[in-house]
């Protein structure tokens, strides 16, 4: 039987989005005893463009990966550079949870010196700077590098590559020639479009998050190993209800399977 990964993406999206995000992983990656599902937050924000919303996406992404355990995941994957209540998740679970930033930041650590973060626009700062700083990787950050295009959660780039790719592009290069970056990274799982586009035009690493975050999950599962109980204890009591008395499926969130 195979091994399910909850991704959750942290706000509301409609189903098609939510095939989009699911479409990034290469046909050949897919391994038969690994299945991944997504979902998303059935309530908060828009855009995560701000704490404000950064609070509601912490709330609904607990309430979204909450019962994965006892419905038979295998593991939990917060599907944005936000990582978005993935501690409090590791409280509530046994199972694996990960975000998305931690991993790429580490992993972009381990193939250079610096990395930069490319990403849309400047509100997302924020939630680089509290993951770098959840993660004490800060030092290692050469620049964060945005283009000015407001997100798009239910389209993500498509229809929009001959406008932001080169944009994308030029912000890649300026990074690494000016800022002294030797990574790359995308500053949303949003942007995984571009991925193929930056690392055919560029001679750093590329990493796309949601991929890096896939793989980790992945590696997790095979070592049969999950976060330390000691970091993140279980609370005394649940009180689970307090989102929701029973599931509901908001309507044309349902999961997408992968």
């Amino acid at each position: 039987m195979a091994r399910r990964i909850k991704m959750i993406v942290p706000v509301p999206v409609p189903r098609e989005a939510l095939a989009g995000f699911a479409a990034q992983f290469p046909e050949e990656w897919l391994r038969g005893d690994i299945a991944v599902e997504f979902c998303c937050a059935r309530q908060g924000g828009t855009a995560l463009d701000s704490h404000y919303e950064g609070v509601m996406a912490d709330a609904f992404c607990l309430d979204a990966g909450l019962r994965a355990e006892d419905e038979g995941f295998a593991a939990v994957c917060v599907n944005s550079m936000s990582d978005s209540g993935v501690a409090a998740l590791r409280s509530r679970l046994s199972i694996p949870v990960l975000g998305t930033a931690a991993p790429t930041y580490h992993l972009a650590s381990q193939l250079g010196r610096r990395f930069s973060i490319l990403s849309m626009w400047d509100r997302w700062r924020w939630l680089y700077d509290k993951v770098l700083g959840e993660t004490g990787l800060s030092h290692r950050l050469a620049s964060i590098r945005a283009i000015g295009v407001a997100p798009d959660t239910a389209e993500l780039l498509s229809g929009k590559e001959d406008s932001v790719f080169p944009l994308l592009l030029d912000a890649a290069r300026r990074a690494v020639e000016e800022d002294g970056a030797d990574v790359l990274v995308l500053g949303s799982t949003t942007m995984h479009q571009s991925h193929r586009y930056l690392a055919d035009n560029l001679d750093v690493p590329v990493l796309n998050p949601g991929l890096i975050a896939f793989k980790s999950c992945e590696t997790l599962l095979d070592l049969r190993l999950s976060h330390s109980k000691r970091a993140y204890p279980s609370p005394r009591g649940l009180n689970d209800s307090i989102f929701r008395p029973g599931p509901i499926a908001a309507p044309g969130q349902e999961e997408v399977a992968r």
